[in-house]
């Protein structure tokens, strides 16, 4: 590409996706079309019926919970007579506790679709036990909102992954794409309470009284710096982390195209429950995450064509520096289900 047209160099890998003329940075991309997951998921049905086979909930998942909250804990427990602010702190805290933490965060998104057991009850159950090395409750929020965002995806005031009016009025410059980088964890642990509120049911309660009830008891017997450091990972696995580059990557546009979902199939990966399919995920949200590379093999003639993320680290340089990307990069689409709850 020619870049003394002032043109952004590609980010993506190619496809068979056309490009369109830049978007007008003021505003989102309103949509009138049907998200394309739904379409995909049936034609591919038709095509390999055989895909159903690959449905189902995925018994690795409880053990890779368990072995990571222990490794949080006992990072924790060792570090309670280390200094917050000290390099070896902060180092773990980033290297080794942001990235397990980011792990946690994945493994109650697989959780949330009821991939880790058969039953409901002992997947909400293991995703309250997976909150505990984050220290805030969200399990149980996450859940509500998460589902709504797949049925409902792009859909203004629903569809809670979306960035408000706010945030584009706010952030749409480098500085605050840098803002929003950094600080992206709280964007959407606060942004869903004031787009669409829940009902609260049991399930939080429970959330919550079990991760108060845990700190507490970390605070009381070892001290503030094990707390200090699970809030710390928690932290750094939304922020300027290799890994936290996902939650960017997979919804806003790219190289002018109106592509909603980008997928990333590089070996980051491996630390983050395959969650780089992205695509295949939202087409069938009950395959389990070990059985994601097998969709995309399956169906060659669906994904290979789509364009994709090449790198996570490069998705948070380039959303920063390029300016045809930027928090008006999602596509919308007007709600079509009552607000009301």
């Amino acid at each position: 590409m020619d870049l003394s047209r002032h043109e952004s160099p590609r980010r993506t890998s190619p496809g068979s996706a056309c490009e369109g003329p830049p978007q007008d940075p003021s505003d989102f991309l309103w949509l009138m079309t049907e998200e394309p997951h739904r379409t995909r998921r049936m034609a591919i049905i038709k095509a390999h019926p055989d895909v159903t086979r690959l449905m189902g909930h995925e018994p690795l998942t409880k053990y890779l919970v368990l072995a990571v909250v222990c490794v949080q804990l006992a990072l924790a427990v060792l570090l309670r007579h280390t200094h917050p602010l000290s390099p070896a702190f902060l180092l773990a805290a980033y290297a080794v506790g942001g990235t397990a933490n980011h792990n946690l965060f994945l493994a109650i998104h697989e959780i949330t679709h009821n991939l880790a057991f058969r039953a409901i009850v002992p997947n909400r159950l293991l995703a309250v036990f997976a909150n505990l090395p984050i220290a805030v409750p969200y399990s149980a929020a996450f859940k509500g909102y998460h589902i709504e965002h797949h049925k409902f995806l792009g859909q203004d005031g629903i569809d809670t992954d979306l960035p408000t009016r706010l945030e584009l009025l706010c952030l749409n410059n480098v500085l605050g794409k840098v803002f929003f980088a950094t600080f992206q964890i709280f964007f959407y642990a606060l942004r869903p309470g004031f787009v669409r509120s829940q009902r609260l049911t049991k399930w939080h309660i429970l959330n919550l009284l079990v991760q108060l009830l845990f700190n507490y008891a970390l605070l009381h017997t070892l001290g503030p710096r094990p707390l200090i450091y699970l809030l710390l990972s928690s932290f750094f696995a939304g922020s300027l982390h290799p890994c936290a580059a996902h939650f960017i990557a997979e919804h806003y546009l790219w190289d002018r195209m109106h592509q909603e979902t980008f997928s990333y199939y590089g070996p980051l990966n491996l630390l983050a429950y395959n969650v780089g399919y992205h695509n295949e995920h939202h087409d069938f949200p009950s395959v389990p995450w070990t059985r994601l590379p097998a969709l995309r093999a399956l169906a060659p003639e669906f994904y290979d064509v789509l364009p994709s993320h090449p790198s996570w680290p490069m998705v948070i340089v380039n959303f920063i520096r390029d300016k045809e990307v930027g928090i008006f990069a999602r596509a919308k689409r007007r709600a079509k289900l009552d607000k009301s709850h």
